[in-house]
This record gives C-alpha cells, sequence and structure tokens, in this order.
C-alpha cells in the first residue's frame, strides 16, 4: 500500500481552497494554513512551493502569496503564435534577425542540405514587461529587409504573404517538454533545469515545400495550450 506523502494532501486541500479564485486573490499565510490544517509550517511550504512549480499560484517579495493561472494560448492552424500570443496580450522583443547557416535540425525540417542559407528571427515575448516564452523562426534563403517588415507588421506569417508574397496552407506541430539550458534560462528569468514547454512547427506552402521551421519555448508554469478541433 503506497502511503500519500504529507505535503501532498495538503496541496490538494490547498487547491479546493482557491478553487473559483480569481487571479491575484491572496492565499492566507503559511502560519494560518498550517492552523487551518492542523499540519506543520514546513509541510505547508513544501505543499506552496510545488504549486508555484506548477504555476498555479505565485510568490511576490515583501507581499505574499497570490493565486495565478496561466493564460490560455488557443492554437490555430495557419496563424502564427506570434498572433496567438498577441491575443493573448503579450508583446515581443525581436532579439536578433541574422543570415546563416542551417544547422541539422533546421536543414531537415526545412528540406534543405545542412549549412543552406537561410534567415533566423530571434524574439523574445513578454506579458506586463515579464519574459514568458522565447520564439525562434528560422526561413529558407534571403529575405532581404525583413527587420523592417516585420517591425510594420508584428505578425510573421502576416511579413511572409504581404511581403514577399509567402503563402503557408498547412503547418505541423511538435510539442514536448524540455529543461531550460543556461542561455534560454537567463532570457526568461528562471532557474537552469525549469521544465519548458517546447512546440517546433514546420509551416508548408500548398506545394508541400516547407516555408518555415519556427521553435517557441514558453515557461512551463506560465502557460496552457488548448487546441480546437472539429471533424471534416
Amino acid at each position: 500500500m503506497t502511503n500519500t506523502p504529507k505535503y501532498y494532501t495538503q496541496k490538494l486541500r490547498i487547491l479546493d481552497l482557491i478553487e473559483g479564485a480569481q487571479p491575484g486573490d491572496p492565499l492566507p499565510a503559511e502560519r494560518e494554513l498550517a492552523e487551518h490544517f492542523r499540519t506543520s509550517r514546513t509541510t505547508i511550504r513544501q505543499a506552496l512551493t510545488e504549486l508555484v512549480a506548477e504555476g498555479r499560484i505565485e510568490r511576490t517579495q515583501g507581499r505574499g502569496t497570490f493565486v495565478s493561472h496561466p493564460p490560455p494560448i488557443t492554437v490555430r492552424q495557419l496563424t502564427s503564435f506570434s498572433e496567438d500570443l498577441g491575443e493573448a496580450g503579450l508583446d515581443d522583443e525581436v532579439l536578433g534577425i541574422a543570415a546563416q547557416p542551417a544547422d541539422a535540425e533546421v536543414a531537415r525540417a526545412l528540406e534543405v542540405p545542412a549549412g543552406a542559407g537561410i534567415t533566423r528571427i530571434d524574439r523574445l515575448r513578454r506579458r506586463d514587461g515579464v519574459a514568458l516564452a522565447r520564439e525562434t523562426a528560422h526561413l529558407p534563403g534571403a529575405y532581404p529587409g525583413i527587420a523592417a517588415e516585420l517591425a510594420r507588421r508584428g505578425s510573421l506569417y502576416r511579413t511572409l504573404r504581404e511581403a514577399y508574397g509567402v503563402e503557408l496552407d498547412s503547418a505541423d506541430d511538435e510539442i514536448g517538454t524540455e529543461l531550460a539550458g543556461p542561455a534560454e534560462a537567463g532570457l526568461l528569468g528562471i532557474d537552469v533545469g525549469r521544465p519548458l514547454l517546447v512546440v517546433r512547427r514546420t509551416a508548408r506552402r500548398a506545394d508541400g515545400a516547407p516555408a518555415e521551421f519556427t521553435r517557441s519555448a514558453f515557461r512551463g508554469d506560465r502557460f496552457r495550450f488548448r487546441a480546437s478541433t472539429a471533424r471534416g
């Protein structure tokens, strides 16, 4: 028979306590929770730490602990994540745009030889000034002037369509989890080794040729994805 850890039992009780609460609602202090549930502060602290890691609550130094619901992002085929994230209230910062040779992963996704010339667009997504996601897009070949065109339109897909005549017909998404390395952890303001939700997307033209490969890394404690499907 498996014994349920004490902290896990208290975690479930805290979740029941905040059921129906609004984002920003405060939680009782650790001492009050310990007294309410008749357990130790150490157990309560462990339960709260796990809820913070899951993004259900957040702690603010000097203010306390508050309910935090990750913003749901509706992922729709044939829209770029910049459009989906824009609707969720996220702004973007362009970290860099450069021409460079394709590495093995990018070459495989874009169906070009390793080392072939591509355009890389690296962006950071923010909400209320807090970095939440890093998005790195790779386009086959050269796109002269894309920095100005992207700044004017915001959406990558809109930029490709309106400025370069590239129409996208379909997209394949692969969603998984990865642990944050030093570079990404620094950009997102999280500890090395924290979980990231990673989406790899390959978008194609009507003739099946790949036109974009994007890797989007989202803070695992700040995002939920919602996908809607319908039978054709």
